[in-house]
């Protein structure tokens, strides 16, 4: 079965549920679902300060696409971090799910860990 608008949206909304749930259980309590905000949109979770996070339920990857939506979604909320979460087929748990950062975020969070 094709998806179209209406169920498209509907398994964004639950992925992006899913996240917020997820995130709350770990220990950041103030996750949740962003409203939309047009041109100037600034992600889809927010709760976690100074992280904008993307999330993406679709049925083709696109993991650049992704990542560059979720960079300009961070400077848009003036974030330091933009993350695209996305939904990995055959898993319900975000947790399961893959988080895509670019290399200098990484090494940026590698560094402020304490890994040099």
């Amino acid at each position: 079965m094709s998806r179209n608008r209406a169920s498209a949206k509907a398994a964004g909304t639950s992925w992006e549920t899913e996240i917020c749930r997820t995130l709350i259980a770990a220990g950041w309590p103030h996750a949740e679902r962003r409203r939309l905000s047009g041109a100037y949109d600034r992600g889809d979770v927010a709760g976690v300060v100074g992280v904008v996070i993307e999330a993406k339920n679709t049925t083709k990857l696109d993991i650049s696409a992704a990542l560059n939506e979720a960079t300009v979604e961070a400077k848009n909320a003036g974030a330091r971090i933009g993350a695209a979460w996305i939904k990995r087929r055959g898993k319900a748990s975000a947790a399961d799910g893959y988080v895509v950062i670019d290399g200098t975020t990484f090494m940026q969070l590698l560094k402020e860990a304490g890994y040099q």
